[in-house]
């Protein structure tokens, strides 16, 4: 079975990684491993003696000190344990290469670091300092030090200061694997206690919350913290520990700790009041005690720390399989890797086109009522009016009006009517052009292992689009020769067809033909009947001629555009590729900078979560 330093010890790495890694205090996608580990954090009122029962466990003086608020950003203590005989010496996360054997500049590197975020005030920031003491005189410990919790603001203070300690404080302690470590002053009534109250609040039943009562030796002559230690006037299921801290005059003469941690036991193993509980009394024993809980913590979260691990592992695996492994270096892989993305997103283009995917059938909706409904909208009334056709009529006649029937301007007529096919003919091929771009952009954005490499995904897009507007100049062509063949040779049999006027008899004068039947009577070849005939033939002609434009227009597109798409439409781009040089195609394989940095973040945490997860299991199975 493992042991509990060694336990402990691999707890307190596993969260110095985390914090390293961005996992402190921040949120996730992927589990918080910080989340599952246990903790102690330090509570108390301001002047309630936090600092000291912490130096005091340490043995060192190394934290700020000073009246009113003086911790002003949360300070998160790992104690390492080492070797005895090896010097002590301490390290900040911010200055990693950096070690400290000067414990006062210890203590004025976390007032440097705190004025850094709230500066030179008496404002709080919950962005935390992070400090590793190693000495052969502690035990592993993880100690959280949060701000002291206070009643008012103070000048220099926001309003909202006492609310914004207490929310600080609260996110700490309200995890559930936090231990809490309550301080509160014996020389003031316990029911006042700041520290008990918001554990209360957060810890009902008291099983995460460790009473400490300090300054036993200030109290009143005759009085004593008895109830409280013995748990009458407050039970807590675990026992209180009494501390006895240095007084002001032996902070200032810098007595020694450990002639300090002597006089604490000299202090209750000869009290008339505590002598009775001296073995369980004192910083040394506060040390002990936590560490021996945490153990017993730590040993019950094992199972569901090692689930996180391994569900941060599977998620990690995932994420990083996304974003893709790193690159070969050789000019094979490399092309073989640009080809396998062009794949890819030919693959998806294909499957929006063809099916699979939406989009595809967006090119039937223009077919199916776009272009219909644009050629219903033609304007061949207003063209072939009365009015415009005589004009036409005329026209076409010249000086000599026409003799039976006006061939000039019924030509006139369709060839003009012709023309307005042109603009639909056109709109269809754009609004095709259109929706081809826009499933390639979609194709390419969909295609996440592209995703890495902006360059390619840049030059790809270009090469397809430039393909693309090829395509649809040859639709254009080619849709516009269909109108223009409907024009350059009419249909002559739809014409042969047309009922022909009546043969041309003598009005009834007395004349040669006598009185002729009102059926036979003359035509009038320039009267508003006849040129209503020849509206209505050409409305029929180009009636025809619309219904035939339905059927090729779309075809002729179809062939150009969607069926060039969908075959070619990456080759321009793979002849671009077939002469660049070794470099080039390295330049297209270049990452996008975040993409890097997020796989480099990734492989670390997944590294940190194997390691612990290994550690782990060989540390508890011992």
């Amino acid at each position: 079975m493992a042991t509990m330093d060694s336990l402990i010890g691999l707890m307190n790495r596993i969260q110095r990684a985390c914090t390293v890694l961005g996992d402190f205090g921040g949120s996730s996608d992927l589990p918080t491993l910080w989340e599952s580990l246990p903790s102690i954090a330090v509570v108390g009122g301001q002047s309630s003696g936090k600092s000291s029962v912490l130096e005091s466990v340490v043995g060192r003086d190394f934290l700020p000190r000073g009246s009113g608020i003086v911790t002003r950003r949360p300070l998160v203590l790992q104690l390492q344990q080492t070797q005895e005989h090896e010097a002590d010496y301490a390290e900040f996360l911010h200055l990693p290469k950096r070690k400290f054997t000067d414990f006062n500049l210890v203590r004025k590197e976390i007032q440097d670091e705190t004025d850094r975020i709230t500066g030179k005030s008496k404002q709080i920031s919950p962005v935390p300092i992070q400090l590793s003491i190693y000495s052969p005189n502690v035990v592993n410990l993880t100690l959280i030090d949060l701000p002291g919790l206070t009643k008012v603001a103070v000048e220099g203070q926001p309003d909202s200061i006492v609310e914004d300690i207490e929310d600080m404080v609260r996110s700490y302690i309200e995890k559930p694997n936090c231990i809490i470590l309550a301080i509160s002053p014996a020389n003031q009534d316990i029911a006042t206690s700041d520290a008990i109250k918001i554990a209360r609040e957060v810890d009902p039943t008291g099983e995460r919350t460790f009473g400490v009562l300090t300054k036993l030796d200030l109290m009143d002559q005759g009085t004593n913290a008895l109830d409280v230690l013995e748990g009458r006037a407050y039970r807590l299921l675990h026992p209180w520990v009494g501390i006895v801290n240095r007084s002001q005059a032996e902070i200032n003469r810098n007595v020694d700790m450990i002639l300090a941690r002597e006089k604490e036991r000299e202090y209750f193993q000869y009290s008339p009041d505590y002598s009775h509980l001296a073995n369980r009394m004192g910083s040394e024993y506060l040390a002990k005690l936590l560490s021996q809980h945490l153990e017993s913590v730590i040993k019950a979260q094992i199972p569901s720390i090692t689930s996180t691990i391994s569900k941060s592992i599977e998620e990690l695996d995932k994420e990083l399989d996304s974003l893709g492994r790193p690159v070969a270096v050789d000019a094979g892989a490399k092309l073989y890797t640009i080809l396998e993305l062009c794949r890819l997103v030919y693959r998806i283009f294909k499957e929006h086109l063809d099916g699979g995917r939406p989009g595809g059938d967006r090119i039937y909706g223009v077919f199916d009522k776009n272009f219909p409904a644009a050629l219903s909208k033609l304007p061949f009334d207003k063209h072939l009016s009365i009015q415009n056709v005589k004009r036409v009529v005329a026209q076409a006649d010249g000086y000599q009006p026409h003799l039976i029937a006006p061939e000039q301007g019924y030509r006139r007529l369709i060839e003009s009517a012709l023309a307005y096919f042109r603009g639909p003919a056109e709109k269809t091929v754009d609004a095709i052009h259109f929706i081809l771009k826009d499933l390639l952009r979609m194709s390419i954005g969909e295609c996440q292992e592209l995703k890495r490499f902006p360059r390619l995904q840049s030059e790809l897009a270009a090469a397809c689009y430039e393909a693309l507007e090829r395509f649809k100049e040859d639709s254009r062509k080619t849709t516009l020769r269909l109108v223009d063949m409907e024009a350059a040779y009419l249909t002559v049999e739809f014409f042969r067809k047309l009922p022909q006027d009546s043969e041309i008899r003598p009005s009834g004068n007395g004349k040669k033909g006598g009185n002729a039947p009102p059926e036979s009577q003359e035509v009038d070849r320039y009267g508003e009947g006849h040129y209503r005939t020849i509206a209505s033939n050409v409305t029929a002609y180009i009636s025809m001629v619309s219904d035939t434009l339905k059927d090729t227009i779309p075809k002729a597109v179809v062939h150009c555009q969607v069926r060039e798409a969908n075959r070619s439409l990456f080759t321009n781009f793979y002849n671009r590729i077939a002469s660049r040089a070794t470099n080039d195609l390295g330049e297209m394989l270049d990452e996008d900078p975040s993409l890097m940095g997020r796989r480099q973040e990734l492989a670390k945490r997944l590294e940190l979560y194997q390691k612990a997860r290994d550690e782990i299991n060989s540390v508890y199975t011992r």
